[in-house]
């Protein structure tokens, strides 16, 4: 006589163990990559969570949702030391005259990272994988978005401005909270274009919407047993934080060196060609 087992429900991002999703590779190495991601970013004033999210996937062995909890935690990080950066280039006084910008975008963005932190947990790992992959696309898209010369704005009446604004701020929420990202790749552009602001007071104004967005995702997050990969690699999380805000205020000092007609088209590459590594991970 023999017995079968009961049918089992397809793995998702919840099901992993975080006790073995621990990494092993040596400080230097993580140091090192945080260090080479916050240079990316830090040459085209981002943080470089975009670039980070594939890297901890293919170099450093960690799963979907795993890679994704890592990132939003050391992007948080990132975004905070970043913030009294910005307040030096864009005064506090400057901004407040722009609060109903970042109201208008919150409305949307903290819905949206719920929102989005909940699918993610809820995905199959396989799922989450070519969700990641399709976002890196918008990302890369988004990229050469934010940094054409000739970038314009809609000029919609306010009756229609408020609820586009809520409308992307959710969007961007869902998919900052699914990547970990801090959403600058995409808030930059939607400020300029929906409400009309300069590329640097844009800068500033995404960081004020990115934080709360960050910390709702977060909060999210820490309700899932997948939260517990955080406890499990402390010191690899910490590690990597101080090499991306050492290589963020490097690529700071490199802004401007290299031409944005060579730069940006090379990180879109990146981008697409982790894209396609993402959705074969799967």
């Amino acid at each position: 006589m023999t017995t079968s087992l009961p049918p089992q429900r397809p793995p998702t991002g919840a099901d992993q163990n975080p006790a073995a999703l621990r990494s092993t590779h040596s400080a230097l190495v993580v140091f090192g990559a945080g260090a080479a991601i916050g240079v990316l970013g830090g040459m085209i004033g981002l943080g470089g969570a975009e670039f980070r999210l594939p890297l901890l996937v293919s170099l450093f062995g960690f799963a979907a949702l795993a890679a994704v909890i890592l990132n939003k935690a050391i992007s948080l990080v990132v975004v905070l030391t970043a913030l009294p950066a910005r307040l030096t280039a864009v005064s506090a006084s400057e901004l407040a005259v722009h609060w109903p910008v970042a109201v208008n975008l919150l409305a949307g963005s903290l819905l949206g990272a719920w929102a989005g932190a909940s699918w993610a947990v809820r995905m199959r790992s396989s799922t989450l994988y070519k969700v990641l992959a399709a976002l890196m696309v918008l990302m890369a898209a988004a990229l050469l978005v934010a940094h054409t010369p000739t970038l314009g704005t809609l000029d919609l009446p306010l009756w229609a401005q408020v609820p586009c604004g809520v409308v992307a701020g959710f969007g961007i929420g869902v998919v900052a909270a699914i990547m970990g990202v801090a959403g600058g790749e995409l808030l930059i552009p939607t400020i300029v274009l929906l409400f009309g602001q300069d590329i640097k007071t844009a800068g500033s104004l995404s960081l004020l919407v990115s934080l709360p967005t960050m910390l709702v995702a977060f909060a999210r997050y820490s309700r899932d047993g997948s939260f517990a990969v955080l406890g499990a690699n402390r010191r690899f999380a910490l590690v990597m934080i101080a090499g991306s805000i050492t290589g963020a205020m490097l690529g700071g000092l490199l802004l401007g060196v290299f031409p944005e007609a060579v730069l940006i088209p090379l990180l879109a590459v990146i981008l697409l060609v982790s894209a396609v590594k993402l959705a074969r991970h799967s």
